[in-house]
């Protein structure tokens, strides 16, 4: 019973509680600040047992501290009770302002749960508030959010009685600043934990930083560092040893450029592409002698979470002995190997290019064609005054809209626009080949094919051997290239043939080019000290769109003929 001392009784405990409070927010960590609780119990409150279950990530309640017994605490310290027992207990019982009382009467109830326990058998109490070992007495620890951190089990009380008003009021006050002593305690474990993630993390990051360092410092191949974004996008920020040296200039010479100013003319549209999509690409890089070196691009983009994209790094390879065997292995597939000229699939690739499928004979004047595209009718054919180029007469002129020659359904069954080389399109910027006139001059040009049969040489090969055919050979591939002009094809077709291309010619320059580069050959051919003499027959053909590479090449080699046979033997004869 409380007695008439009860207000010196309350002012003791507030002290003892003051200071077993003080105690809990000293505690460095959480285990320390779980046994301070149970101590502060038996020390401050007056009970000689105190327990605390705190809850585990999983729900479930563990036994985290134990104080007044010893053997109680190695007994049940780490023991854990399922959270369905520990909600069955928290809502029996009484409940006295927040606290939890299951007398020894109801117990029996809680015999069978999995909630580890301490408790005895005793007497029956001989007075109505006399505390039974088996009574339990629970208080509940709640966070800010109404969160059930753990709950706090007292037993034994010193004066031997279950606790009063007062007590009880105390003991829920104690379990108040418990739970927000456990609550800092558990803020400050989390706090350090972070700290000390943190701290390995940047560890890693400087690691790592280190490691990125000496491989882009190191690199054996070039390595660039470039700014995404702003003003100054593609700016170099960084380069390494390996791409000072591949490129003749010093790291800060470097970071006034971007590769945008280093690449060749003709690779910009590369360069632009391989940026924008973070991808690879082969180009040419301008060295500080003026020089290029083929190199290959390999780009990643860095990123950054918030931001987006903000840097690329770029992998700088070089490939300057790749690309130049590539280009050997190239020209070796399109030139002959003797003479160093275009052999004969490269012959037919440059005349391919310059033919399309339109007959010469379907032609439209420009405003006819205009017509018909904007009214929708097929094609008109030409009747007068058509031009070179089957328009207008008074000059070259392309038409740039559809051409009707070109759709499914046209003449000869010419099929789709586009089909291939040389082909038009639906937008036809084609410059169609014709033929030039060859009994009268109306001033047409047209590509010229000169194909060239050396007369004689079959006697040099038997009388001299096949040492002195080659040399001969050479020497006439070196003649007929100095006597054309620039931008002028000298092919080998094979053996002792040759075939010049030789665009925007009329008929009288076409015949006077055979004259010159016949005269050419005429001289004598010194090989071993030896004169060697050769002729040639030429015949003169006409490229004109809507035949085909091989019709054009047979046409000449007809001529070819015609004109070898009309001449005299002896006059063919130079060997």
């Amino acid at each position: 019973m409380e007695t008439e001392s009860e207000p010196y009784v309350r002012l003791a405990t507030l002290r003892q509680l003051h200071r077993v409070v003080a105690e809990l927010n000293t505690a460095r960590s959480l285990a320390d600040t779980l046994q301070t609780v149970v101590d502060g119990i038996v020390v401050g409150l007056g009970y000689e047992l105190a327990c605390v279950n705190l809850v585990r990530p999983d729900g479930d309640l563990v036994v985290a501290a134990f104080a007044g017994d010893p053997a109680a605490e190695a007994l049940i310290t780490g023991r854990v009770g399922s959270r369905a027992s520990w909600d069955r207990r928290l809502t029996m019982g009484e409940n006295w302002d927040g606290l939890r009382f299951i007398p020894h009467s109801e117990g029996w109830v809680l015999l069978e749960d999995d909630v580890p326990q301490w408790h005895t058998d005793g007497p029956d109490p001989r007075f109505e508030d006399e505390w039974h070992p088996e009574d339990r007495l629970y208080a509940p620890m709640y966070a800010t959010g109404g969160e059930l951190l753990g709950v706090i089990s007292v037993d034994r009380p010193r004066n031997g009685r279950r606790p009063g008003a007062w007590g009880r009021e105390a003991l829920q006050m104690y379990a108040f600043q418990a739970a927000i002593a456990i609550s800092n305690a558990r803020l400050r474990a989390n706090m350090q934990r972070a700290l000390v993630r943190l701290e390995r993390e940047q560890q890693a990051l400087r690691a790592s930083e280190e490691s990125f360092r000496q491989a882009f410092e190191y690199a054996p191949s070039g390595m660039a560092i470039a700014e995404m974004g702003g003003d100054q996008h593609g700016r170099l920020l960084r380069t390494n040893d390996a791409l000072c040296r591949l490129l003749g200039r010093p790291a800060s010479v470097l970071r006034r450029y971007s590769f945008s100013d280093l690449v060749h003319p003709e690779d910009i549209g590369t360069l632009l592409r391989t940026s924008a999509e973070g991808g690879r690409a082969e180009l040419r890089l301008g060295r500080r002698d003026g020089t290029y070196v083929w190199v290959s691009l390999r780009n990643s983009v860095v990123a950054d979470a918030a931001d987006g994209p903000r840097f690329l790094l770029t992998h700088v390879e070089d490939i300057e002995e790749r690309k130049r065997h590539e280009l050997q292995l190239a020209h070796r597939a399109s030139h002959d190997s003797l003479t160093g000229l275009p052999n004969s699939a490269e012959l037919r690739s440059r005349l391919g290019a310059r033919l399309c499928r339109r007959p010469q004979s379907a032609r439209a004047t420009a405003i006819e064609a205009l017509d018909a595209a904007y009214e929708g009718r097929g094609p008109v054919p030409e009747t007068v005054g058509a031009g070179e180029h089957g328009f207008r007469p008074d000059g070259p002129h392309t038409f740039a809209g559809p051409d009707p020659f070109d759709f499914p359904g046209g003449p000869a069954g010419l099929g789709p626009p586009g089909g291939g080389p040389g082909e038009a399109g639906p937008y036809d910027h084609h410059v169609h080949a014709v033929a030039p006139a060859t009994d009268v001059d109306d001033g047409t040009k047209g590509l010229a094919v000169l194909f060239c049969d050396l007369d004689g040489f079959k006697s040099i090969n038997d009388r001299f051997g096949h040492h002195t055919g080659d040399a001969v050979l050479i020497e006439v591939a070196r003649r007929l290239t100095t006597g054309v002009r620039d931008g002028d094809t000298v092919a080998r077709l094979g053996g002792d043939e040759f075939v010049v291309l030789a665009d925007g010619l009329g008929a009288a320059d076409a015949a006077d080019l055979a004259v010159r580069l016949r005269n050419a050959i005429i001289p004598p051919i010194r090989v071993d000290g030896r004169p060697v003499r050769v002729g040639a027959s030429f015949g003169i053909g006409w490229a004109s769109c809507g035949m085909s590479a091989d019709e054009v090449l047979r046409s000449a080699d007809q001529r070819m003929y015609i004109e070898k046979r009309s001449r005299s033997k002896a006059h063919r004869r130079a060997g």
